[in-house]
Order: C-alpha cells, then sequence, then structure tokens
C-alpha cells in the first residue's frame, strides 16, 4: 500500500516513526534504538565515613560553690560570660576571716614568748644539775614543758594557715576557663558549703567533647585504624546538612553497651565560634580511610538481577551490554563498584528498564549535569531496583 494515496501529512508523519531506527539484517525489519541517558564510570579518591548519632558535652563542667560559710556580699560575674582559671566571681563577707587570722597570730605570739622562756629556763636548769645544784627531775619537767609549747606554737601556725586559707576561700574564683550559666544565689544571701545548688555552673567549650555511638561490628575496624594514627571526626547538625566543626577521636569506651549493641566513643573539637553547645543532638561521621582510585558510578545505574548487581555498558556501536558487578561501597548518589569495568566507560542511568543485552540505545543529554565526584561514602548496602 502506497502512503501518497493518503496525502503528503500522513506520508511525512510515517517517515518520522519508522526512521528513528537502523535497518536490520537482510533487509528484516528495522532495530529501533531506546534512548538512555549515559554518564562516564569515574576513578576517583573516595573518603569512607562511618555515622553515628551523638551529644555534645562541655569538656569540663564545675559547679562552683563556697567553701565556707557565710554572707554573700558580691557578685562579679554576668550570667553566661567567658571567664578565665583564677577569675574573681564573688566575694563574701572577709571579716569573720581576718578576725580568726589575728587571733590565730595572737595565740602564736603567746605561745613563742612562753616557749623563749622555758627554753631559757632549762639552760638554767641544766647547768644547775651539772653542778650538782638542781635535780634531774625538775630538768625532765622543764624540757617537758618545753616540748609542749612547741606543740602549742606548731599548732598556732597551723591556726594561721587555716585561717588564710578560709580568707583566700572567700573570694570564690573560676576554677577552669569557661563560660559561667544562670546564677543560682544573689548578692545578700547566706551561703553554706552544704548548698547542693552551688553558686554558677562553669563549662569549658573550647575545645568541646562529643560521645557519639556506633554498631559494635564497627569495633574491629575502628582499632585498627586507631592503631595507625588519630581519626579525624566531622559533626553536623542534626538534619545532616551543616558542618559545625572537625575534630579528632579520643578514644573508644571500654565497654560495650548489651541492650542497643552498640559502642560509645569520644572526640575533641575546637569550638572557637561556639556552634557546637553542651547537649546538643549532633551527627558525627568518622572518616575510616580514604579509598584510593576506586571505581565511581551513579547508585542509579546499579540494577540487581538473579546473578546480583549489574549495570548496563554502553559500547562503540551503541549495543547495551549487561556486566556484573559488585558493589562495595554506597551512600547518597554514587557507589563504589569492582568488576570488569574501566574508567571512562559509559553506563545508563536512566532508561534501563526498557534495555535488554544487546539492544541498541540513543544516548541523550550525554552526561549528566555532574559527574561522579569524590563522593563521602559509608559501609552501608546499596537498595537497587530489582533486576
Amino acid at each position: 500500500m502506497r502512503l501518497e494515496k493518503f496525502g503528503p501529512t500522513l506520508a511525512g508523519v510515517a517517515l518520522v516513526a519508522f526512521g528513528c531506527g537502523r535497518k536490520g539484517p537482510a533487509g528484516g525489519p528495522k532495530e529501533f534504538a531506546v534512548p538512555v541517558q549515559t554518564v562516564a564510570v569515574a576513578r576517583k579518591d573516595v573518603p569512607i565515613f562511618l555515622d553515628g548519632l551523638g551529644n555534645v558535652v562541655a569538656f569540663q563542667t564545675v559547679t562552683v560553690k563556697p567553701q565556707v560559710d557565710g554572707k554573700l556580699e558580691r557578685v562579679l560575674f554576668r550570667e553566661g560570660q567567658a571567664v578565665r582559671k583564677g577569675e574573681l566571681l564573688a566575694q563574701i563577707d572577709p571579716r569573720p576571716f581576718q578576725i580568726a587570722l589575728h587571733q590565730a597570730q595572737a595565740g602564736l605570739a603567746r605561745d613563742e614568748a612562753q616557749l623563749a622562756g622555758a627554753q631559757r629556763d632549762l639552760v638554767r636548769y641544766r647547768d644547775l644539775a651539772q653542778k650538782k645544784l638542781a635535780p634531774e627531775q625538775q630538768v625532765d619537767d622543764q624540757a617537758a614543758m618545753v616540748g609542749q609549747l612547741q606543740g602549742a606554737v606548731g599548732g598556732d601556725r597551723a591556726a594561721i594557715e587555716n585561717a588564710k586559707l578560709n580568707l583566700e576561700y572567700a573570694s570564690i574564683v573560676s576554677p577552669i576557663d569557661g563560660v559561667t550559666g544562670v546564677r543560682q544565689v544573689d548578692a545578700g544571701n547566706l551561703i553554706h558549703q552544704a548548698d547542693p545548688n552551688g553558686l554558677v555552673v562553669v563549662a569549658q567549650l573550647d575545645p568541646v567533647a562529643l560521645l557519639f555511638s556506633l554498631p559494635e561490628d564497627d569495633l574491629p575496624r575502628v582499632s585498627r585504624r586507631m592503631a595507625d594514627g588519630p581519626l579525624v571526626v566531622d559533626v553536623y547538625d542534626r538534619e545532616g546538612t551543616q558542618k559545625l566543626g572537625t575534630g579528632r577521636l579520643e578514644l573508644v569506651d571500654n565497654e560495650i553497651n548489651q541492650s542497643t549493641a552498640s559502642l560509645r566513643l569520644k572526640a575533641i573539637l575546637p569550638n572557637p565560634s561556639r556552634l557546637l553547645w553542651p547537649n546538643q543532638f549532633v551527627k558525627a561521621r568518622l572518616l575510616l580511610e580514604v579509598r584510593r582510585g576506586a571505581l565511581v558510578v551513579p547508585q542509579a545505574s546499579v540494577q540487581r538481577g538473579p546473578k546480583g548487581p549489574f549495570v548496563y555498558l554502553v559500547d562503540a556501536q551503541r549495543h547495551a551490554q549487561l556486566v556484573n558487578v559488585e558493589v562495595e561501597l554506597a551512600e547518597g548518589d554514587d557507589a563504589v563498584v569492582a568488576g570488569q569495568l574501566a574508567e571512562g566507560d559509559r553506563v545508563v542511568v536512566e532508561g534501563q528498564n526498557q534495555l535488554k543485552p544487546g539492544a541498541l540505545v540513543a544516548p541523550r543529554a550525554e552526561e549528566r549535569k555532574k559527574a561522579p565526584g569524590p563522593t563521602e561514602v559509608s559501609s552501608g548496602k546499596l537498595g537497587g531496583a530489582p533486576g
């Protein structure tokens, strides 16, 4: 049947519809090309991460409590103020402790005078005893008196040191570098050593610590890598979009939590911008190693079949070839694979559901806008569509 009898319009449509393929062998039916999108296999250095959830904790936390009882005269800090170690925070009325110091100093002066007189008498009694003019008993009694007075002098000196210490305790200073929290007591109140809340909590926020958990199955790999040197930990917000800091892994806890089958780890991070705050919920990424020269393909190119994962490779004649691969690592949009692939090979990322081995393809938009680059990959399993 000739198409011209239906008019020039219908004939043109038919030519467009049947002209997108190739002629089959020996004048057979035409071979139609399946439109697909392809991307090149890349060889990259791929960092391998272990992901965990954790909480930020202060590097050091101290509840500042009074070490003597008394009236709180002055509070010299602002809530939320950054303070240095030894900086004066508050002042307790020092007058009772000054009085105790003066009393101890007076007692020392009295006992030192008595000791000096007793020592002179002991020298005289010994001279008389040598001349047989005084009994030995009197010499022994005087020596005992000197010893008692020496003990009293020693006690007075200890009382002076204690009074000086209490006077020093009346000035409450910061024990660490850190940031003050909410003030618990106002000036004018009587404060005591036994007060449970203390005066204020000072927390050191730079550096800051991070406690996070990983599955216990990751322990062997982490232990081996720690033996080679410090491991890097990146911290992100709870959505995993904003990087908040980078530090080093400090330790692995000495026991596994049996109820959760997880392992707790601690990292230390510089925090000069105060982006990390105690009790903040964050995501931690432990850099375990960097896989050098790994073959990277988009996860969308990997399919599942009866023989395992595979990709469609486009050969020089634009035919699709099924190539089985081994997926080693995967995360996000990319996967690290091993198998009969080479750098520069083109694999199909869209249109695989219309393909079969040997099918002719028509690549469109030859490359994706973003070729696979160095991707942060984890040890998670790849989830692909069944082949």
